[in-house]
C-alpha cells in the first residue's frame, strides 16, 4: 500500500521548513523563466526528521517518440523485507510531456527508486533508476518499462516493487543490461559484441517493447494485452509493468499470439523479430564475457549472499581455438549486474584448471577443486596437477599458498593422494567439505578449518562427479561411470542400501544433483557422458537424457530404466532447484536449458504434475547464443545463469566457450549463498 510523503512541519522547525519552501520555489521559478523545465504537478513538502534535504527528478514519459501529456507520474521506493513500497513523489507531465518531481533522500543504502506512469489505477510505463543522485534525469517508455518488468518481474506486484535485500537492488542493476533508463534507450551492453546482431536477444527485447505499445498508446488496446499476460489459469495483470513481469515470468505462455501482438501497428522500436516460425518463449538471455581476456571453459556457478557469482574456469584464455591452452590458474567473480568485480579474477591458491566444483563456506570463503583441465596438446611440462582444492576470501586473498592436497602435516610423502581429479565439492552447514573424486570414484570429506586435512570414503562410486547435501547432513554424491548413487551419513559412513543401483532410480550416468527445499534431490542424467579423468571423453550428443527425482533419506520417485524426461532435455549436465522448488537444467547439447515442475507444483503449467515440463516439450528455452552449458544456478534476483563451457564445435586444442549467459528475471529467487537446501528468498 503506498504511503504519502506529507510531512507535518509544525513541530518545532517551522522557520527551517518555511526556508526551505521559499528556496525550492525560487528554484522552481528561476528554472521556468530560463526555459530549461516547464514544471507540471510539482509537490512541494517540508523536510522531515527523517531527511531534511530534497532530490529532485527530472524527465520525459513517451511511447516511441510521441510524447505523452497529462500522465501522473509517482516517484517511489521498493519495499523491503518488512513494508509495501513507498511514495516518495509525485508529478504530472506537461504538453511535451516533460516532468519534475521533489523527492526526500538521502534513501537507505541499497534502496531501489523506480517511476511509474499512470492511466487511471493502471500503469502504462515504468523506469528504474536504482539508487539515484540528488538531481537525476530519466526517460520513461516502452523499453524502460520492459527493462524494469523482466530485471524485477519476481518482486512486481501492480504497481508495487518489494522484496528483502539483495534481490530488488540487484535486480535493479540487471535491469540496466537491457535498456538505460536515463536515455530511454537500449543498453550498450545489449547492442555491442557478445550480443547485438549475434544473438536473438536485442530483437526480441525491441519485440517485447512493441508488444505493449498500442496498449500505452490505447486503452482499448489492453484487454488482449491483458488477456495474453494474465497469469496461467490465474489473474489477469492490473496494468503495462505486471503484464511484461508475468511475460518474463510465463515465457512459454502465449509465445506466438504475443509475437502477432507486436507486430500490430504502433511498433515503434526496431528492428525487431521478423518471424514466429521458431518462436517457442520470450525468454531475455544476455551474454556476458568479463575482462574478455581470462573467461575461457566457465564450468559453474557458486553465489555470495550479495549475489556476486565465482566462476569455475577450465582453460587458460585464447579466442583463437586451434591454440593449444593449458588448465586455468584464475578464479573470476562477477558482481550481481554480471559484470567483473573490481578484483577480479582471483589469482594465486594453487589453482589448477577447474572443473566444475566451486562452493561457498559458512564463513563465505570461496572453495574450488582443481580438476586439471588442459587441452589435448598442451605440453606435458605445463600439465596441471589434478590432486588440490584451492580457498580465497571474498575479497580474493588466497588462503591456500599451493592448493590444499588434503594430505594431514606428517603425512608419508607415499600416501596416495586423497583428492584425485576433483569435481563437484560443496560445503555442508558445519562447514564440512565434500568433495567427488572424478579419478578414482572416491568422495572425499574434507575440514574447511587448519589443518584442511581429508578422509577418503569408498562409496562404491565409478567417476564421481557430483555432491549434494539435504536438512539432517544426509551427502549425495552421483557416480557417473557406473551410474549410481550413494548416500552417506554426516561421518562419511555410507546409509544401508548406498549406493542405489540404476534400475532403482531412473539413474543413467548422472551429472548434476541438487536439493529442492524439503531435501528431495533432483538428478540430471546425461545417458551418455563419459568424462576424462584421466580416459578421454566420449562427447556423442545423441540421447535425450532424463531426470531422476529421489526423496529425503533416499526413497526414489523415479524408478525403473527411465526418468523424467520432455522440456527440451538433450543431455542434462547441471541442475538447480529455485524458489518455487521448480527444476532447471543446463543441456550439454542442441543450445538450451529446461525446466520442470517440482515439489509441489507452484506456478506450474495448469495441470501438471511433479515432473511434467515447464520449458516447451520439442525445444527447451532454446537460445543462439548458448553453446555446450554444464551449469546452471539461481541468484537472489532470480536470473537464470547458465555456462557456455565448450564450443558448440569442440576443436581439442582449445574447446573452451568464453562467455557465461544470463536469462533475465525468470526464476523464483533464492537465499545464497547455497549451503544445504535451498531457501526461497521471498518466503513461503
Amino acid at each position: 500500500m503506498e504511503r504519502s510523503t506529507q510531512i507535518d512541519a509544525g513541530r518545532g522547525r517551522g522557520t527551517q521548513s518555511a526556508g526551505w519552501l521559499a528556496l525550492t520555489q525560487a528554484l522552481a521559478l528561476a528554472l521556468l523563466c530560463s526555459g530549461l523545465l516547464v514544471l507540471a504537478g510539482f509537490f512541494f513538502h517540508a523536510p522531515s526528521a527523517e531527511a531534511a534535504t530534497r532530490g529532485v527528478i527530472t524527465g520525459s514519459v513517451a511511447s516511441g517518440n510521441l510524447p505523452l501529456p497529462g500522465t501522473p507520474v509517482t516517484v517511489m521506493r521498493a519495499g523491503g523485507a518488512a513494508g509495501d513500497a513507498t511514495t516518495l513523489g509525485r508529478g504530472v507531465t506537461n504538453a511535451r510531456g516533460r516532468f519534475a518531481i521533489a523527492y526526500r533522500t538521502p534513501q537507505p543504502k541499497g534502496a531501489v527508486i523506480y517511476l511509474v506512469a499512470w492511466r487511471g489505477r493502471s500503469v502504462r510505463l515504468a523506469a528504474t533508476l536504482g539508487s539515484p543522485r540528488p538531481r537525476e534525469s530519466v526517460a520513461i517508455n516502452e523499453l524502460t518499462t520492459a527493462a524494469t518488468g523482466y530485471g524485477l518481474a519476481q518482486f512486481i506486484n501492480g504497481s508495487e516493487i518489494a522484496g528483502p535485500w539483495p534481490g530488488p537492488r540487484n535486480a535493479a542493476l540487471m535491469s540496466r543490461n537491457l535498456a538505460n533508463p536515463r536515455t530511454g534507450r537500449v543498453s550498450p551492453v545489449l547492442l555491442r559484441s557478445p550480443n547485438g546482431s549475434e544473438t536473438p536477444t536485442l530483437r526480441t527485447f525491441r519485440s517485447v517493447a512493441n508488444t505493449v505499445a498500442p496498449c500505452v498508446r490505447s486503452a482499448r488496446h489492453c484487454r488482449v494485452l491483458f488477456s495474453l499476460t494474465a497469469q496461467p489459469g490465474g489473474p489477469r495483470p492490473r496494468g503495462v509493468l505486471q503484464a511484461v513481469a508475468n511475460i518474463a515470468k510465463y515465457p512459454w505462455s502465449n509465445a506466438k499470439a504475443l509475437y502477432r501482438l507486436a507486430r500490430q501497428r504502433p511498433a515503434p522500436y526496431r528492428p525487431a523479430l521478423t518471424s514466429a516460425k521458431q518462436l517457442t518463449h520470450w525468454m531475455l538471455p544476455v551474454r556476458f564475457v568479463g575482462d574478455g581476456e581470462s573467461l575461457d571453459g566457465p564450468g559453474n556457478f557458486a553465489f555470495d549472499a550479495r549475489g556476486n557469482a565465482y566462476v569455475a574456469n577450465n582453460y587458460g584464455f585464447g579466442k583463437n581455438p586451434l591454440v593449444p591452452r593449458c588448465g586455468s590458474d584464475l578464479l573470476p567473480k562477477f558482481r550481481p549486474d554480471a559484470r567483473y568485480a573490481a578484483n577480479s579474477p582471483f589469482q594465486g591458491g594453487g589453482l589448477s584448471g577447474a572443473g566444475y566444483g566451486v562452493t561457498l563456506d559458512p564463513r563465505g570463503n570461496v572453495w574450488v577443486s582443481n580438476f586439471g583441465f588442459a587441452s589435448s596438446q598442451c605440453p606435458e611440462r605445463l600439465q596441471p596437477p589434478h590432486n588440490t582444492v584451492s580457498a580465497f576470501t571474498p575479497r580474493g586473498a588466497a588462503l591456500s599458498p599451493d592448493g590444499f592436497d588434503g594430505h594431514p602435516t606428517d603425512a608419508d610423502p607415499d600416501d596416495p593422494d586423497p583428492i584425485d581429479w576433483p569435481q563437484g565439492i560443496i560445503s555442508d552447514q558445519d562447514g564440512t567439505l565434500w568433495i567427488a573424486n572424478c579419478g578414482d570414484g572416491n568422495v572425499v570429506r574434507m575440514s574447511s578449518t587448519p589443518p584442511y586435512s581429508a578422509k577418503v570414503i569408498d562409496a562404491g562410486l565409478e567417476q564421481a562427479f557430483d555432491v549434494a547435501v539435504d536438512h539432517n547432513g544426509l551427502i549425495y554424491a552421483t557416480g557417473l561411470g557406473n551410474s549410481k548413487l550413494a548416500i552417506l551419513y554426516p561421518d562419511g559412513t555410507p546409509t544401508p542400501g548406498s549406493p542405489l543401483e540404476p534400475t532403482q532410480a531412473g539413474l543413467d550416468r548422472p551429472i548434476g544433483i541438487a536439493a529442492d527445499s524439503a531435501g528431495n534431490m533432483w538428478i540430471a542424467n546425461s545417458g551418455l557422458m563419459n568424462l576424462p579423468c584421466p580416459p578421454p571423453a566420449d562427447v556423442q550428443p545423441k540421447t535425450q537424457g532424463s531426470i531422476s527425482l529421489i526423496e529425503q533419506g533416499g526413497k526414489p520417485v523415479t524408478k525403473g530404466q527411465h526418468g523424467f524426461t520432455g522440456g527440451g532435455l538433450t543431455v542434462p549436465w547441471g541442475i538447480a532447484v529455485d524458489g518455487d522448488d521448480n527444476v532447471w537444467v543446463s543441456n550439454f547439447a542442441r543450445r538450451r536449458i529446461s525446466q520442470l515442475c517440482g515439489v509441489p507444483r507452484k506456478n506450474c503449467r495448469p495441470g501438471s504434475k511433479v515432473g511434467s515440463p515447464i520449458s516447451p516439450n520439442r525445444t527447451g528455452y532454446s537460445f543462439l547464443g548458448l553453446t555446450r552449458s554444464t551449469a546452471v544456478e539461481i541468484d537472489p534476483s532470480g536470473n537464470v545463469w547458465a555456462t557456455n563451457n565448450w564450443r558448440q564445435i569442440p576443436v581439442q586444442t582449445n574447446p573452451g566457450g568464453l562467455e557465461v549467459v544470463v536469462f533475465i528475471g525468470a526464476a523464483a529467487p533464492v537465499k545464497t549463498p547455497l549451503i544445504g537446501p535451498p531457501k526461497p528468498l521471498l518466503g513461503d
